[in-house]
């Protein structure tokens, strides 16, 4: 089973910048593709970005492409979501994903991640 734990949400003036950073438990991390997503209130959890095992591949919603960027550290379990430039309508709370291993089919819907966090809010203020 596969423990994914956020952190690094917060309150920020728009224009600003966040890191966010999921840790993973588990030996399967470094085989498993890894996503973010995020959900505002009243509406339906969307994809953020995704990476693939290697991290040689990455994919991102167009809205976030340029502005955000997705990495991964498999000595150390966790994957990154660095946000810039961040605007109201960022305002969600964010959760990351974990696949199966060497899944990458579906990596950017929520289709293709059976683990899942209890997420990180961030709220951006104008």
């Amino acid at each position: 089973q596969v423990q994914l734990a956020e952190s690094g949400g917060g309150l920020m003036q728009a224009g600003g910048s966040l890191r966010l950073s999921c840790v993973a438990s588990g030996s399967t991390f470094a085989s498993s593709a890894m996503g973010w997503f995020r959900q505002a209130p009243g509406k339906e959890r969307a994809f953020v970005a995704a990476i693939r095992w290697s991290g040689g591949n990455t994919y991102y919603a167009d809205s976030m492409k340029g502005r955000f960027t997705i990495s991964r550290d498999n000595a150390k379990n966790t994957v990154y979501l660095q946000m810039n430039s961040l605007t109201p309508e960022d305002t969600a709370v964010y959760y990351c994903a974990a696949s199966t291993p060497y899944n990458f089919l579906g990596i950017t819907s929520t289709r293709g991640y059976p683990y899942w966090g209890q997420g990180t809010t961030v709220t951006v203020s104008s």
